[in-house]
C-alpha cells in the first residue's frame, strides 16, 4: 500500500495547514514545496518544464522516506497532469476549497485532477480533514500509527 501522500490544490487552498495538522498524526515526514524550492530546487523557475522537474524531485524525496519504511507527505500545487505523473504514484488529497489562487499564472496552468483518493471541499476545519485522511489511510491498511 502507498505510504506516499500528495496534498495538492491551488495556492491558498489550505494544503499547508492540512499537511501540518496531518503529519504529526501519522508520524510522517513533511515536504513543503516552497521549502524544497528554496533548497533542493532553488535552481528552478516556474516554467512547465521546471515545475515538472520540481515535482520529480518532490516525488524522489518522498520515495526515499517510504523506502526507509516511513510515511511521506508532499504539500504542493502539482498543477498539471504532467507534474502529477512526474511526482509518481501517491495517495492524493485534492484540496478544492477555492476557485482561484493568488498567482494568475498558476490559475491559468492549474488543471483540477480527475483522479484522487479524497477531495477536501470548502466545509470542515483542517483538524476534521486530517482525521478523515487518517481514517481513510487506516482503512487502506497503511497502519500509520504503528
Amino acid at each position: 500500500m502507498n505510504r506516499k501522500i500528495l496534498i495538492m490544490g491551488l495556492p491558498g487552498a489550505g494544503k499547508t495547514t492540512l499537511a501540518r495538522v496531518l503529519a504529526p498524526m501519522l508520524n510522517a515526514e513533511l515536504f513543503n514545496a516552497d521549502e524544497v524550492r528554496a533548497t533542493t530546487s532553488r535552481d528552478l523557475g516556474f516554467s512547465l518544464e521546471d515545475r515538472i522537474e520540481h515535482a520529480r524531485r518532490m516525488g524522489c524525496l518522498c520515495d526515499r522516506v517510504v523506502e526507509d519504511g516511513g510515511i511521506a507527505i508532499a504539500d504542493f500545487i502539482c498543477p498539471t497532469p504532467e507534474t502529477r505523473r512526474a511526482f509518481g504514484d501517491a495517495f492524493v488529497v485534492f484540496v478544492d476549497r477555492i476557485q482561484a489562487g493568488r498567482f494568475e499564472d498558476t490559475n491559468r496552468l492549474f488543471v483540477p485532477p480527475t483522479q484522487y483518493e479524497l477531495r477536501v471541499g470548502p466545509e470542515g476545519a483542517p483538524d476534521y480533514w486530517a482525521q478523515v485522511v487518517s481514517a481513510r489511510l487506516a482503512r487502506l491498511s497503511l497502519k500509520p500509527f504503528e
